[in-house]
This record gives structure tokens, C-alpha cells and sequence, in this order.
């Protein structure tokens, strides 16, 4: 497990973070001359980023809209697992529709994400998927009509 004090990040780890963050593409030799440092000193900062867990993934963004998902809803989910108890959470993102599951404070116990087709696969979803989820009480869904922003970049601070 990395400790809190072995993700401190100095400027140059910031500076790359936000060079990969605009664009995980970019090449070591363009983020040497960005950062005005040697290719194999960017690969050695790079590869500890990974090591420490700081770069958890490269991954590729798609527009859902080109695969037909066009329906986002966030589920909220009362569930009757003890304190601790991680089944469900796990049950829920065992679900590939699912895109993200929040443990939550307040009167419901999750918070989920999920993307279809449309309404119909987003009901086939709940009754064929959730309802075989033992810990549900119950669900609360809210469909989404427009997305104004979305976006999976964090901010990263000035250093």
C-alpha cells in the first residue's frame, strides 16, 4: 500500500501529469522539450508516477453516442449490507453497463452510473441485472437529458 508521504509530487511530477492529462499520447521526447529536461529523465519520472500508483491507466475516451448508448441515468440504491460489507458494490460493478459505482453518505447507500441503448435496455438492465442483487431494497433513478459537461480530468494544482 503506497503511504500518503510517497505521493507527494514535486513541480516537474505535476508538469508531466498535466502534459498526459491534456494528452496520454504525448511522446517523451515532446515532454522533454516542454519541460525542458532529458527524455530519460521524463521515462524515469513517468515509470515512478506508475510505480506509486499516481498513473493508475491509459485509457481512450469514446463518444457513447457512437455506440448507440444514448441514454446516461444515475441510480441511487438502498441496500441492506452491514457496515463494511462490500458484496453489493461488487455485484454492481461485476455490471458492464455500469461505468461507476459511489459509496454514499445520506439516505441511500449507492450512487451508480450506468449507460444504454435507451429506456428499454435501461429497464432490461434494472429488472434482468440489479433485481439479482440480493443485498437491493430499492432503487431511485434519475435520467439525464443533456449533458453540459463531462469530463474524467482532475484539477491539478500550481506548484
Amino acid at each position: 500500500m503506497i503511504t500518503e508521504t510517497e505521493l507527494v509530487l514535486d513541480k516537474i511530477d505535476l508538469n508531466i501529469l498535466r502534459l498526459m492529462q491534456d494528452n496520454a499520447r504525448i511522446s517523451n521526447a515532446d515532454m522533454a522539450r516542454e519541460l525542458g529536461m532529458a527524455p530519460s529523465g521524463v521515462l524515469e519520472r513517468v515509470k515512478k508516477l506508475e510505480q506509486k500508483g499516481v498513473i493508475q491507466q491509459y485509457t481512450t475516451r469514446i463518444n457513447p453516442v457512437a455506440l448507440q448508448q444514448k441514454m446516461l441515468a444515475f441510480i441511487f440504491l438502498k441496500a441492506n449490507d452491514g457496515p463494511g460489507c462490500t458484496d453489493t458494490a461488487e455485484a454492481l460493478a461485476k455490471i458492464p453497463e455500469v461505468q461507476e459505482v459511489h459509496h454514499i453518505a445520506g439516505d441511500d447507500c449507492y450512487l451508480v452510473k450506468v449507460r444504454t441503448y435507451d429506456s428499454s435496455t435501461l429497464v432490461s438492465l434494472m429488472r434482468n441485472n440489479f433485481s439479482q442483487i440480493p443485498n437491493l431494497l430499492s432503487t431511485r433513478t434519475t435520467i439525464v437529458l443533456e449533458t453540459v459537461k463531462e469530463q474524467q480530468q482532475l484539477v491539478i494544482p500550481e506548484n
